[in-house]
């Protein structure tokens, strides 16, 4: 064994649960500790801090699962950021792992932890040392403002690292992924505060945070436009939920027979969004990078991907990678061709992107019709007619998986465009992003628990 296969095996880890399936308690248990830890250590202020200036990025939290001025200030970035510089490496053949082995499959993750690790200290470095997150203006030029900048990189490393292993606590002891937990548990605060918050907007002072309590404000007031902005952001959003859990649902079966079982077979679901929610994952949060490396390149006096006036994007890459409010505007009566140009170039940046990230994650997570066809075979499956063979069945799956892999990518970089652009009450592609992340959640846990559960819980589940 190799330098570099040792260093691998001994990064820190969750080890996996002794028993080969654990209960339903048992995986509710552990996401809910992880759930309640991670809004716990998103109010654990960074100590030293003087001057925020990611606080502005609400949204981008939200997409990256960060508190920006706590101690989880990085959120899930650098365990994505890590994801997509190993998917590409791997996609363009820089770097080739035999992801049909074991060995393989284990370097491949091991490496991915390591370049998290990098990113966890890169990243933090990049927030301290460019103002993002930064001492006390009054203590700049002292030997104390250096000392707190290096304290708050430590802070920041140290809080990547528990969001990693919360991260492997969850993909091993809970249900789905932590990157995924952490997403829809930050979106979901994120719209129940936008859809039913009493308290006074910190933008408008005259007018409720919330929605709902807006909506019967302007009413009462006569005031018929901030009426009409309040419903078509509530109609917009449940227009998203709806869409989201219909495309979520679709599927493709294929007919597979028992090869030593005459007359008994099954249908294997191929979903239309066949890469589901990480390629939104990976494309918000690269679109979420460019923002704040933007706003950091430009306090550092180097506005390469765009500058700012205030808090929004005023030119360069970063506003074309901003949504426009087509709808609001359009109610407002300020509808323009230049916003219309803005809302297409941002659509279709979101449509290329969740291709290319769908069709790396299908190479790279083993669901390509090689992966899917042993699978299949390991569990005594065949197309009924045809002898079993691995490459009759690979070939079938080719069929399916090639095209479902690119219509559901372009459905959803569609979808979470139109969210984006409509106006909805979040961040339109976190909305979908959660939607698809509960959605695929009740999935597993009806098909994986659905018979150990409480029977009141089962009947709601639709068991």
């Amino acid at each position: 064994m190799n330098l570099f296969d040792r260093i691998l095996l001994n990064l820190p880890e969750v080890s996996h649960p002794t028993q080969k399936k654990l209960s339903f308690k048992e995986k509710l248990k552990w996401t809910l500790i992880i759930l309640v830890l991670f809004f716990v250590l998103g109010l654990v202020p960074l100590f030293g801090l003087g001057q925020n200036a990611l606080q502005r990025f609400e949204l981008f939290s939200v997409i990256l699962g960060a508190s920006f001025g706590s101690i989880t200030s990085l959120g899930i970035g650098p365990i994505v950021t890590a994801s997509i510089v190993l998917q590409l490496l791997n996609g363009s053949g820089l770097i080739k792992f035999d992801l049909t082995s074991k060995e393989g499959k284990r370097r491949f993750q091991g490496l991915q932890k390591l370049l998290t690790l990098f990113f966890i200290l890169f990243e933090g470095c990049i927030y301290v040392f460019m103002g993002g997150l930064a001492p006390p203006a009054e203590l700049a030029g002292t030997g104390a403002f250096f000392q707190l900048e290096l304290l708050l990189v430590f802070q920041l490393f140290l809080g990547g690292i528990l969001i990693v292993l919360m991260d492997d606590v969850v993909s091993k002891w809970g249900f789905g992924s932590g990157v995924s937990l952490f997403i829809a548990a930050n979106v979901s605060q994120s719209l129940f505060v936008r859809l039913l918050s009493p308290l006074p907007s910190p933008t408008n002072p005259g007018i409720a945070t919330g929605a709902l309590p807006a909506l019967f404000q302007s009413l009462a007031a006569g005031d018929p436009q901030t009426a009409v902005l309040m419903l078509s952001q509530i109609l917009a959003t449940a227009f998203v939920f709806a869409i989201a859990v219909y495309a979520q649902g679709m599927k493709v079966e294929i007919p597979l027979s028992f090869g030593r079982v005459r007359g008994h077979g099954i249908r294997w679901p191929l979903s239309f969004v066949y890469t589901s929610n990480m390629p939104v994952i990976l494309i918000s949060a690269l679109i979420a990078n460019v923002n704040l490396w933007a706003r950091l390149l430009q306090n550092w006096g180097y506005p390469l991907l765009g500058s700012f006036a205030g808090n929004s994007p005023a030119s360069g890459l970063v506003w074309w990678l901003t949504p426009p409010d087509v709808v609001g505007s359009a109610i407002r009566g300020g509808l323009t061709l230049v916003t219309l140009l803005q809302g297409f170039v941002y659509i279709l940046f979101l449509v290329v992107g969740a291709v290319v990230f769908s069709w790396f994650w299908v190479q790279t997570s083993g669901m390509d019709a090689q992966s899917q066809a042993k699978q299949m075979m390991a569990s005594g499956l065949q197309i009924p007619g045809f002898r079993r063979d691995e490459r009759v069945l690979e070939r079938l799956l080719e069929r399916y998986i090639g095209p479902l892999t690119i219509m559901g990518a372009i459905v959803v970089g569609v979808l979470s465009g139109i969210a984006d652009v409509s106006g909805t009450l979040t961040n339109g592609t976190s909305l979908l992003l959660s939607v698809m992340i509960i959605y695929r959640l009740y999935e597993d846990i009806t098909r994986q628990h659905l018979m150990d559960m409480n029977p009141m819980l089962r009947q709601f589940m639709g068991g």
